[in-house]
C-alpha cells in the first residue's frame, strides 16, 4: 500500500477538482468533489456547502453526510448560522466550541450538536467583492482548524468558486452573443422583406418598413416573422 505525503494529497485533490472541470461543466458533480476533498484531505469530520441562488437565498447543494445535510437546511431555512455569517460578511467564521455558542445561533447549536458536531469552520467562497456561497467543515472535535489545514480548505473553495463565476460568465456572453446572432438573423430578414414591399408596391424602403411594422403590431408578431412570411409570398404589403 502506497502511503502518499501531505503534498502529494494536496495535490491530487486539486486535480480532482480540475477533473470535475473537465468536459461538460457539471456543477453540482464539482460541488460535492469540493466537499469530498475537504474531508478526505483536512481535519474535518463532514462538510457541506450553502451556495446563493440568484434571488440570493442561500440553498444546500452538497454535502459529505445527512448530518451535515440536516444542519445546512436548518441554516439556509432560518437564515441564521455560520455558514449563512460567512456568506453575508465574506469572511471566515470559526466556533472552536458549538456548545458555547448557544446565545449567538441557539438553533445551529442544537442541530449540530444533536448530530455529534463540536466545532466548525465556515470558509467564504468568494473572489474579490463577490460572495457566491460557503463551505461549512464540521469536527466532532472541540477547538480551531489548523493553520495549514484552514488555507488549504479557503484555497479548495477558491478553485470552486473561480471555475462557477468563469462558468457562469461564459454562459452569459454565450447567451449574449447568440441574442445578438438572432438580431443580427432578424435584421437580415427584415431588409430582404422591405426589398420585396418596395418592388411588389413600388414605394420606397421606409414605405416598406413602416408597413411591415405595421402589420407585424397589428397582428402581434414579431417583425421578423412578418419579413420571413412576406419574403415566402405568404403576405402581401
Amino acid at each position: 500500500m502506497v502511503i502518499l505525503s501531505r503534498a502529494s494529497r494536496v495535490s491530487e485533490a486539486f486535480v480532482k477538482l480540475t477533473d470535475a472541470l473537465v468536459g461538460q461543466f457539471d456543477v453540482l458533480d464539482l460541488l460535492h468533489t469540493l466537499v469530498e476533498q475537504s474531508v478526505e484531505l483536512l481535519d474535518a469530520t463532514a462538510a457541506g456547502l450553502l451556495l446563493a441562488d440568484p434571488s440570493g437565498n442561500l440553498q444546500v447543494l452538497a454535502s459529505t453526510s445527512e448530518a451535515s445535510q440536516l444542519v445546512e437546511v436548518l441554516q439556509s431555512q432560518a437564515g441564521v448560522g455560520p455558514c449563512v455569517d460567512s456568506y453575508k460578511t465574506g469572511k471566515v467564521v470559526t466556533l472552536a466550541d458549538i456548545r458555547a455558542e448557544g446565545d449567538r445561533y441557539p438553533d445551529f447549536q442544537a442541530a449540530a450538536l444533536s448530530q455529534g458536531f463540536q466545532s466548525v469552520h465556515a470558509i467564504p467562497m468568494r473572489v474579490r467583492p463577490r460572495t457566491i456561497g460557503a463551505l461549512n467543515l464540521f469536527r466532532t472535535d472541540k477547538g480551531e482548524m489548523n493553520a495549514e489545514d484552514a488555507s488549504i480548505g479557503q484555497a479548495l473553495a477558491d478553485v470552486a468558486t473561480i471555475s462557477i463565476l468563469q462558468e457562469r460568465t461564459f454562459r452569459e456572453n454565450t447567451m449574449v452573443n447568440e441574442q445578438l446572432q438572432r438580431a443580427l438573423n432578424s435584421r437580415i430578414l427584415i431588409e430582404q422583406a422591405k426589398g420585396v414591399i418596395a418592388q411588389r408596391s413600388n414605394v420606397d424602403m421606409d414605405e416598406a418598413f413602416r408597413r411591415l411594422r405595421a402589420y407585424a403590431r397589428s397582428n402581434s408578431e414579431a417583425m421578423h416573422d412578418t419579413a420571413r412570411s412576406v419574403i415566402n409570398r405568404k403576405v402581401t404589403l
